[in-house]
């Protein structure tokens, strides 16, 4: 639950919400959308991910997408205007609003709604390619575990998962390192994933100019 403030107080589910605060905000005491309140949020470099532009001029993105913790919406935005139907999906209303308003200023159709990322089965919605810019690395060992259910239950079978996530190699590495072998354990291919590559790659953030030391994980939904 949230006090007065929007600090997390507990670990129940929020009444209003509907979910339970992640350990990120709960370590915090904060709930992400106040990361949108003073300004823009570290990670909002107010442009997409060079990672994520590549991608999409590689053709990566194809049939329906799904951009889980889209934030304000830039990378969505970069892929929309590409003529492919988006949807972003974020817990910060705030996020969401600047995301919104960011569309219709660049008339860009795409669509945008609140949804919890532990429980995107309530979207009852499939997509071919789902994009993961700097969600999967705010969760925990356990929460790990419920978001890889969360993200094949609206994955189609054959579609294209990528993961970009702080990596824990060289120095400037963001807050929340992932390691290599976390992600190839997150996906098992026991639960109907396959990997098919880890890159190294760089996250871009308003402290790391050069960006920070990250991995770029493709997997395939079986």
């Amino acid at each position: 639950m949230q006090d007065r403030s929007g600090r997390s107080t507990g670990d129940a589910d929020d009444p209003l919400t509907g979910r339970r605060p992640t350990s990120h905000e709960r370590l915090t005491g904060l709930p992400w959308d106040a990361s949108y309140h003073e300004g823009p949020a570290p990670w909002d470099i107010g442009r997409p991910q060079p990672a994520v532009v590549r991608l999409a001029a590689e053709g990566g993105f194809t049939g329906t997408v799904l951009d889980a913790g889209c934030g304000s919406g830039e990378n969505a935005l970069h892929v929309a205007s590409l003529g492919l139907p988006v949807l972003g999906v974020d817990v910060a209303e705030t996020a969401l609003a600047i995301a919104r308003a960011k569309a219709g200023d660049r008339g860009v159709e795409v669509e945008f709604a609140a949804a919890d990322a532990l429980r995107l089965e309530r979207l009852g919605r499939r997509f071919d390619t789902v994009l993961d810019c700097g969600l999967f690395h705010t969760f925990d060992a356990a929460e790990r575990s419920a978001y890889v259910t969360s993200l094949a239950s609206v994955t189609e079978h054959g579609g294209t998962l990528y993961v970009l996530c702080f990596g824990d190699g060289g120095s400037g590495t963001g807050p929340h390192p992932v390691g290599r072998e976390d992600l190839r354990a997150a996906f098992d291919l026991a639960d109907g994933w396959r990997v098919v590559a880890i890159e190294p790659e760089r996250i871009r953030t308003r402290y790391h100019d050069d960006g920070a030391p990250a991995w770029l994980a493709t997997v395939k939904r079986a």
